[in-house]
């Protein structure tokens, strides 16, 4: 296991987080960070004085990859309403009838934060076995001020406690709860005059988000819960026209949110509106493939206005039960037709614009984390191409092993 602070990296087939570099390339990490990188061709004496170099003998070297949407934290699960779906009911009608989120509600609701992180602790280490370095975790299944920061309190022990970079996200804007059934207004004005100032005043959100469609908020509330979020130095996602077209992304994009994610109904306007405030675009192919949509997000407009796509698993327990994300490069490839390096960038490059984080992680270049992936292949398509094998062999945190082979 390589734990030397000076780590001379060479003879690696290197996606940068955007590109692929044309010759076998030399990666230097000095403290945890990447110093310099150069073609080994162009390798000195010199260069190599002090390091502990490792011999990678051609493998991939990526950056370490970026899960930037899941809702990892929840009580119980939703087996019953996946086979409801299959037997005809739609996940409106499942909502509608008191199942779907607030029947997550209720069970992460009667949930300890020992049992959450115990039954979160196996979903997030499987994205750390597929390779994921930085995961965003959301709130969203506490409806009321004590449970969102319980689901918030489990998020950093669970960043604290396993080998990985963990964001959070306050989703107090889910859904409408129980105790406010017919007053929605009256929990936005909870959410953002008493959750917000809470998750705060602990230092355990980086973000706010909301839902806005039909079953849930409507853009000015989305509106309201974004200004709260501005007043208080949070960051602003959403989860946008997933079901239908209200224009909650161009509201979202126009709050200077960091990204829109679902996107489903998104149209030119609203794609017009990301590429203007540099709003990311996150595809969700777990939820579409889950739920059975027909509808793919407008993949042509974004790439014509040249809107970053960003790649996550949305693990969650109602609609995307599925925690791996190298399954969602291949479902970004067959299911919305993205090309390899495409999918590979949005669980790179731009997962990390989607969390404000391209400073700091999702590139391999001079001055970012050292957090990067090996794999059993030279090839980067192949990571989209083929699902279960491994392939992982070597995962760096901050220039530091953790996963993968030693």
């Amino acid at each position: 296991m390589h734990q030397s602070s000076l780590q001379l990296w060479i003879n690696a087939s290197l996606f940068d987080g955007l590109e692929s570099a044309a010759e076998p390339m030399a990666i230097a990490v000095k403290e945890g960070r990447i110093a310099w990188l150069k073609p080994v061709s162009e390798l000195s004496v010199d260069d190599k004085s002090g390091f502990e170099c490792i011999d990678v003998k051609g493998a991939l070297m990526t950056p370490g990859l970026i899960d930037c949407h899941t809702h990892l934290v929840f009580g119980g699960n939703r087996a019953g309403e996946f086979e409801a779906r299959l037997e005809g009911a739609s996940y409106e009608e499942i909502a509608r009838a008191g199942g779907g989120i607030i029947s997550t509600v209720r069970a992460t609701r009667a949930a300890s934060e020992d049992e959450l992180f115990e039954s979160a602790k196996p979903r997030l280490q499987a994205l750390i076995a597929d390779g994921v370095t930085t995961v965003e975790i959301k709130s969203g299944y506490g409806l009321d001020v004590e449970n969102e920061l319980k689901m918030l309190r489990v998020a950093r022990r669970l960043g604290r406690e396993l080998p990985v970079r963990v964001v959070t996200t306050l989703l107090g804007a889910h859904a409408l709860p129980p105790e406010y059934k017919d007053d929605a207004d009256g929990y936005i004005s909870l959410v953002c005059s008493q959750m917000i100032p809470a998750a705060v005043a602990e230092r355990l959100a980086d973000a706010v988000d909301v839902f806005c469609e039909n079953i849930a908020f409507s853009v000015e509330q989305c509106e309201r819960v974004y200004a709260a979020a501005k007043a208080h130095g949070l960051a602003i996602k959403g989860h946008t026209e997933q079901l239908s077209n209200l224009g909650g992304s161009a509201a979202a994009a126009r709050a200077g949110a960091l990204s829109v994610d679902h996107i489903e109904y998104l149209d030119e306007d609203g794609v017009k509106a990301l590429a203007e405030a540099d709003t990311v675009a996150t595809l969700l192919p777990g939820a579409f493939f889950i739920l059975r949509e027909t509808k793919m997000p407008p993949i042509e407009l974004l790439r014509r206005y040249q809107v970053p796509m960003a790649l996550a698993t949305d693990a969650n327990p109602g609609t995307s039960p599925i925690f791996s994300l190298k399954l969602m490069l291949n479902m970004a490839c067959t299911l919305f037709r993205l090309t390899p390096i495409e999918a590979l960038r949005g669980v790179t490059a731009h997962g990390a614009q989607a969390l404000g984080l391209q400073t700091e992680v999702g590139r391999i270049a001079p001055g970012l984390q050292a957090d990067f992936c090996l794999w059993d292949t030279t090839n980067p398509a192949e990571l989209a191409y083929s699902v279960g094998l491994p392939r992982l062999t070597h995962r760096v945190v901050a220039g530091k092993m953790s996963g993968g082979a030693a």
